[in-house]
């Protein structure tokens, strides 16, 4: 079953200040790639891009690169007017945040059924988007192999 990845999930393993999420986000990536589950946004992208030049102020070379590893590993999906009008409907509806909104948008109308993310209730479902948090020290990371 394919999984949305939030971009949280990218940044981890770049962010040294959290240790346990950092080797959390890895082996979820790690598995993610190894059996072609994960899927990522426009949005997550320029999310993971924007953290890594301003936040953590690595070279645009680097991020550069780590962007394009990305891209490579795992389906991008496009951020389109449809998608937007759809996180629109989906702060209107069930109150989410635009940018949490959008990330919902993004699974939903590209038949998802969950998202992977520490942004949102775990456990949670909307309109049959069920959302995930990997970095919970309780997760089953076998759940990413289906």
């Amino acid at each position: 079953m394919p999984h949305l990845i939030d971009s949280n999930l990218l940044i981890y393993p770049f962010d040294a200040r959290d240790p346990l999420k950092q080797t959390k986000a890895r082996q979820v990536l790690s598995l993610l790639d190894q059996h072609k589950t994960g899927l990522l946004s426009s949005q997550a992208l320029l999310e993971f891009a924007n953290v890594m030049l301003r936040k953590l102020k690595l070279p645009s070379n680097q991020v550069y690169s780590l962007v394009d590893s990305y891209e490579r590993i795992f389906p991008v999906l496009p951020l389109t007017s449809a998608v937007v009008l759809e996180a629109v409907r989906g702060v209107r509806d069930h109150h989410f945040g635009y940018y949490d909104a959008q990330v919902w948008s993004v699974a939903k109308l590209n038949q998802l059924s969950s998202v992977l993310s520490e942004d949102f209730a775990t456990g949670s479902s909307v309109e049959g988007i069920s959302f995930l948090n990997p970095l919970e020290p309780n997760f089953a990371l076998g759940v990413l192999e289906r």
